[in-house]
């Protein structure tokens, strides 16, 4: 990699601000799925949509386009993917039908995809071993975190001031311009290839075929439909509630959030202390005894650890998405970024479309659904105590350089 005057804490700020900036629209789409379905009279899978197209643009932009960050490098990748996100949305001020709406997320999920992949490849680029990998992920989906809680925020106080939830794509639309400014004045790295090995969609899709990006993905699948189901369904799950702690029904979501964003932070220091095999499986046991006790429990139980569960869930996509990015050398980082994109997705988009499908046959009644997560869940887990103890991937990523 070469590259003079490279300005490490501009290109980090950058990272950080795009995923902050994504992450307003795309975990608020859990506070708005009630208000489009009674704007729309759409059942549950129907309102889904919102969630789903966003997510199967980013997955068919992960494994069609991530490359792209490869071949064109990672400035350019990242300028068009804000480019198409800011236009996308900005048009949802002259948009007033669902069908459009549903157009709009998906050509925003192709964008998060192109710039994300190069994102993610960026970190790389200047980071030098796997645990500066995984810390440096870690601190930019914590960032993520915080996106994901000023979104729902904003789509509620707008709400409640009878304002459109429109405004908050809007409002991200001109952040998106900030950053491609931003993003065209700051220097990056530049990453060499070896000629003999040709940047093309060909070659992501061998990349697929290895076991260490497919492992890697599976796992992260795993808990992403895991976690889906809580900033997608919940909201709908806990309206139901009637208990004592009604106030906690009302903020549950926002609560995850937080505890997710404070508990990647936290991430930084405990994988300090901790092997980060160790803390996979300690962590993804939490999840999955939260998920069966709210689900045997009841409500009165599920109020409370579905959005606790936050707080273990930070940990694991960061570091997962990092380990698999590390297996890889650094000019192959964009391809493998958008590989892992892709599963992330799609199992963003299969797993709470299940859930919906599910609930809708059982009657409409969202806990149906929540069954399935806790099956996720509790696969997560053995997936992760494998990793502990048969530590598959540990030679690939001691060669990280």
């Amino acid at each position: 990699m070469v590259g003079e005057n490279i300005n490490q804490n501009a290109i980090k700020w950058l990272t950080y601000t795009m995923f902050f900036t994504f992450a307003m629209t795309t975990d608020a789409v859990g506070v708005i799925i009630p208000e489009i379905i009674k704007e729309f009279d759409l059942s549950h899978t129907q309102a889904g949509a919102f969630h789903y197209v966003t997510m199967l643009g980013i997955a068919l932009s992960g494994i069609f386009l991530g490359y792209l960050a490869d071949k064109l490098g990672r400035k350019t990748a990242i300028l068009i993917g804000l480019l198409i996100y800011a236009v996308s949305c900005f048009l949802f001020a002259v948009g007033s039908t669902y069908a459009f709406f549903v157009l709009l997320l998906f050509s925003s999920g192709i964008a998060i995809g192109i710039f994300k992949s190069a994102g993610l490849a960026l970190v790389g680029d200047i980071t030098h071993t796997s645990f500066e990998h995984t810390k440096s992920m870690n601190m930019v989906e914590g960032f993520f975190g915080i996106g994901a809680i000023i979104g729902p925020f904003m789509v509620t106080y707008l709400l409640a001031n009878e304002f459109s939830w429109k405004y908050l794509y809007i409002f991200a639309g001109f952040i998106c311009v900030l950053l491609s400014v931003a993003t065209w004045r700051v220097k990056t790295p530049v990453v060499t290839h070896h000629a003999s090995q040709p940047i093309n969609l060909r070659r992501t899709f061998k990349m697929a075929k290895n076991g260490y990006a497919l492992g890697f993905s599976l796992a992260i699948a795993l808990y992403v439909g895991t976690e889906a189901a809580i900033y997608v369904w919940m909201p709908t799950l806990l309206t139901k509630y009637d208990g004592n702690l009604i106030w906690l029904a009302a903020n549950a979501l926002t609560i995850f959030f937080v505890l997710r964003a404070v508990g990647r932070f936290m991430a930084i220091w405990v994988l300090s202390k901790i092997c980060w095999t160790t803390a996979m499986t300690i962590y993804s046991g939490a999840i999955f005894v939260c998920y069966v006790f709210s689900m045997t429990l009841g409500l009165d139980y599920a109020v409370v650890l579905l959005p606790f569960s936050g707080l273990f869930m930070a940990m694991i996509y960061p570091t997962l998405n990092s380990k698999g990015i590390s297996c890889f050398a650094k000019h192959e980082h964009g391809a493998v970024a958008g590989l892992i994109l892709f599963f992330t997705a799609v199992a963003a988009t299969i797993g709470p479309l299940a859930m919906a499908a599910f609930s809708d046959l059982m009657g409409g009644e969202a806990k149906y659904g929540f069954y399935l997560a806790t099956v996720f869940s509790g696969l997560l887990f053995i997936a992760m105590v494998y990793n502990s103890v048969k530590q598959p991937a540990a030679q690939q990523l001691a060669s990280f350089s």
